[in-house]
C-alpha cells in the first residue's frame, strides 16, 4: 500500500479540523484524532481491498528484438484493464540505465475493459544483452486513497549491437574488387585453388614454396606455379578475446576495433562470394560460427560477438589453434585478430603459430596505439617527455620485432592504428584472392 496525496491531504485536514474545532471534542482533543485517524486508516484498508486484483491487469512491453549501438528505438508499455471501472494506473520499469531510456516509469488512465499504452525511446550506450525482467505496477483505489502496488515479471531481452563503424570502408573496397573484376570471376574463382592453371615469371610477392625448378632451370629465370581458383574459399576470423584485447587504444578497448575490422571483412568476403567463418577465444573457444557465404552470414557474426567482453585471462593459442585446425580441414585464409606483446607472444603465441601456417594461410592483426609513436617522435620539452620519449620508442622496437618474427614463422602481418584495420585487413583479404595465395 502506497499513500495518496489526498491521504495525506485528508489527514492533515482532519487534524486541523480537530485542533481548532470550538467545541468539547468526546474524550478529549488527542482522542477525537485517533478515532479519526483509525477510521482513516480503516478507509485506506477498504480502499486497497477494492483496487484491482493481480489478474484483472495485463501488462506487457514490446521493443525491437535488437538495436544497434548509439541508435534510437522505441519501447512500449500496454496494460490491459480486464474490471468494470476505469481505473489510474502508474508503472515503473527496471531498465538498465545503459539502455539510456527517456524515461522508466509512466501514467495511464485506463477505461474499464480497455488497453492503453505509453511508450519511451531507448538509446544505448553499451552493446550486449539486457534482460529487464521487472514491471512495478501501481493501481488507485475507487476512493482515491491509497495505490495498490504490486510487482510483475515481465522477462525479455534486448540486444544492443555494435556499430558498424566501418561500412563506408567495406563498401569501399567491394567496389574496388568488382572494378579488378573480382565479383565477376568469383564464380570461377581466383584464389588458392589447387589445380594447375599457368606458369609465370616470379614475383616479389610470390611465396617460394611455388617455385617451379623445372622451368625455371629451363628458362634460367625463376618460375612459378600458378593455381586455377577454387569458388567459395574460406576465410575464418580467429578473434581473441583474451585480457590483452581489453587495453585501450583511441579511447576505446582493442576488442572494439577488432570486432568492427571482422565485420568489414565478412562484409567484402561475403560479397564476393567467399565463404566467411568466425572463432572467437580466450582460454577457450568460447564461439564458432561455421564458414558460409549466405547473405544472412554477416548477421550472425554479429550476433556471436555482440556481447563478447573481454576476459581478464590469459589466451591459450595452443588449445584454440589446434582445434581450429581440427575443425576447418580445407585451406582456408586464418585472420587471428590479437595484440602482440613480448611475454604472451613468446611463451604461447610463436611456439603455437606453426601449427596454423602449416595447414593454412595465416594473417595475424593488430592495432598499433598512435601514442606511442606520437610520444617516440615528439618534442622533447623536460625530463619526464625524455623518459616518455624513450620508453615509447623501445616499445616500438620491441613492437617491430615481435612483427619481425611472425613473418619469420610464415604468417602474414598487420599493424594498423585506430580506424585503418578495417581497410588494411579487407585490402590484405583481396590481395590473397587476387594472388592465389595456397
Amino acid at each position: 500500500m502506497i499513500p495518496r496525496r489526498r491521504l495525506l491531504v485528508v489527514a492533515v485536514a482532519m487534524a486541523v479540523g480537530v485542533a481548532f474545532y470550538p467545541g468539547d471534542v468526546p474524550g478529549g482533543t488527542w482522542a477525537g484524532l485517533a478515532v479519526l485517524n483509525l477510521l482513516l486508516g480503516l478507509a485506506a484498508l477498504v480502499d486497497l481491498r477494492a483496487a484491482p486484483a493481480a489478474e484483472q491487469l495485463v501488462v506487457t512491453r514490446s521493443h525491437p528484438r535488437s538495436v544497434t549501438l548509439g541508435s534510437t528505438a522505441t519501447l512500449t508499455w500496454s496494460v490491459e484493464n480486464r474490471t468494470d471501472r476505469a481505473v489510474e494506473v502508474r508503472l515503473g520499469d527496471e531498465l538498465a540505465p545503459s539502455l539510456g531510456a527517456e524515461t522508466r516509469t509512466c501514467e495511464l488512465q485506463i477505461p474499464a475493459h480497455s488497453t492503453a499504452t505509453a511508450s519511451t525511446t531507448i538509446t544505448p550506450r553499451r552493446r550486449g544483452r539486457f534482460a529487464p525482467t521487472r514491471l512495478t505496477i501501481a493501481v488507485n483505489g475507487p476512493l482515491g486513497l491509497v495505490w495498490r502496488q504490486r510487482t510483475v515479471d515481465e522477462p525479455t531481452t534486448i540486444d544492443v549491437h555494435p556499430r558498424f563503424v566501418s561500412r563506408k570502408v567495406a563498401e569501399s573496397r567491394i567496389r574496388r574488387a568488382r572494378t579488378l573484376e573480382l565479383g565477376s570471376r568469383t564464380s570461377r574463382g581466383i584464389g588458392g585453388g589447387s589445380e594447375f592453371e599457368q606458369l609465370r615469371e616470379y614475383s616479389q610477392e610470390d611465396q617460394f614454396r611455388h617455385i617451379d625448378w623445372g622451368a625455371t632451370a629451363r628458362t634460367g629465370r625463376p618460375i612459378v606455379r600458378v593455381y586455377q581458383p577454387e569458388p567459395n574459399q574460406s576465410v575464418i576470423v580467429l578473434l581473441d578475446n583474451g585480457r590483452l584485447m581489453a587495453g585501450n587504444v583511441g579511447g576505446v578497448p582493442r576488442l572494439e576495433h577488432g570486432i568492427d575490422a571482422t565485420v568489414a571483412l565478412g562484409t567484402v568476403a561475403v560479397a564476393l562470394g567467399d565463404r566467411v567463418g568466425l572463432v572467437t577465444f580466450d582460454q577457450r573457444t568460447v564461439s564458432v560460427v561455421p564458414p558460409q557465404s549466405s547473405t544472412k552470414q554477416v548477421a550472425r557474426l554479429t550476433d556471436a560477438m555482440f556481447d563478447l567482453f573481454p576476459a581478464l585471462l590469459e589466451s591459450d593459442y595452443h588449445e584454440v589453434f589446434r582445434s581450429t585446425v581440427a575443425r576447418f580441414r580445407r585451406r582456408s585464409l586464418l585472420v587471428v585478430v590479437t595484440e602482440l606483446t613480448g611475454a604472451a607472444a613468446r611463451a604461447s603465441l610463436f611456439p603455437s603459430l606453426p601449427t596454423l601456417v602449416r595447414h593454412h594461410a595465416v594473417l595475424v592483426a593488430c592495432v598499433r596505439d598512435p601514442e606511442l609513436t606520437a610520444w617516440a617522435d615528439g618534442p622533447v620539452e623536460d625530463v619526464d617527455a625524455a623518459f616518455r620519449a624513450g620508453a615509447a620508442a623501445a616499445a616500438l622496437r620491441e613492437r617491430n620485432a615481435l612483427l619481425a618474427h611472425v613473418r619469420a614463422l610464415g604468417a602474414g602481418v598487420i599493424d594498423a592504428e585506430p580506424g585503418d584495420l578495417p581497410g588494411q585487413l579487407a585490402d590484405a583479404y583481396i590481395n590473397w584472392k587476387i594472388r592465389g595465395v595456397r
